[in-house]
């Protein structure tokens, strides 16, 4: 339908494969003239209506913005994260973005609520769309196999708690691509190049939801693009007493060029391959981290 708009609204953290379903969905109800309108909030509404309930985010708008452009969108429309508009009535949120946006499609799940204290429902979508003129799709659910073999929902909230978990093969899964995160690269503690002869990028405390503490095989990409196998550690370093939660990563063959903090990093996990543990001296945790980097070295590049 050359000229045709479809609109899919959501906060989309993570935009896995659900969402990319949403979108594609979307684009064939459309066809290749017609617009995709993606409809996200800056923040998750809950950051706003009930803040300690808020959970840690799998992604940042900018990226949200890249997936979903990727996947299919025509443009992402940034929607406030604000009181105000947060507690419209479901009706008043369609007249809205009828108003705004004049779809002549609108793209959900099957759970998708609106409105004020999420009164709003598919059938209610339905049952406005007579009255302001779109039609309405209602996607299925997306069904993946874990590695145990279970099937499961693809959910955000799921994604957060395989995250959370260390099990970052089974988030890839869901998501569709490797768990990243990125990040500045700022000044640690210095005892990875001075102490223990292994260089390592600390990236600078941000609120998204970081692994399982342990170390992980995986990938990091600079600003520049160059990428590299990486040995990625999250915790504490209990070598070395009590620690914030740090994220860092040995890069396998990178040289900084003498510029050590500043620049960007892009951080891919690939797999779990150990819990992080205490040492009992310095040079057990040296003879540890070869050996972690010889088993990333050694991993396939899949």
């Amino acid at each position: 339908m050359s000229g045709a708009t479809a609109v899919t609204i959501g906060h989309f953290d993570g935009v896995h494969r659900g969402h990319v379903k949403l979108l594609d969905t979307a684009r064939r109800a459309v066809g290749d003239g017609g617009r995709v309108l993606a409809l996200t909030f800056e923040s998750h509404p809950l950051s706003v209506l009930r803040p300690e309930a808020a959970p840690k985010p799998l992604s940042g708008l900018e990226q949200r913005r890249r997936w979903l452009l990727k996947a299919g969108a025509s443009e992402v429309v940034v929607l406030p994260t604000a009181a105000d508009f947060l507690s419209q009535t479901p009706e008043s949120f369609l007249g809205w973005l009828v108003a705004e946006h004049r779809p002549d499609f609108i793209v959900e799940g099957n759970d998708f609520r609106f409105g004020r204290h999420r009164l709003g429902s598919t059938a209610m979508l339905r049952e406005f769309g007579s009255k302001y003129g779109y039609e309405t799709i209602i996607i299925e659910d997306v069904i993946v196999p874990l590695t145990d073999c279970s099937e499961v929902r693809v959910r955000s909230s799921l994604i957060r708690w395989l995250v959370a978990q260390g099990r970052v093969r089974d988030a890839r899964l869901l998501l569709g691509r490797r768990y990243e995160i990125c990040g500045e690269v700022v000044s640690g503690a210095g005892r990875g190049g001075r102490d223990l002869g292994v260089r390592t990028a600390n990236l600078a405390p941000s609120d998204h939801l970081l692994p399982a503490d342990g170390v992980y095989t995986g990938r990091a990409t600079t600003d520049d693009g160059t990428g590299y196998r990486a040995a990625i550690s999250v915790g504490t370093k209990p070598t070395f007493g009590e620690h914030p939660r740090v994220c860092e990563a040995h890069l396998i063959g990178f040289d900084d060029g003498g510029s050590r903090y500043g620049w960007t990093i892009r951080l891919e996990f690939d797999d779990w391959l150990r819990d992080q543990l205490p040492f009992g001296n310095v040079e057990q945790l040296i003879d540890q981290l070869r050996r972690d980097i010889d088993r990333v070295r050694s991993c396939s590049a899949g």
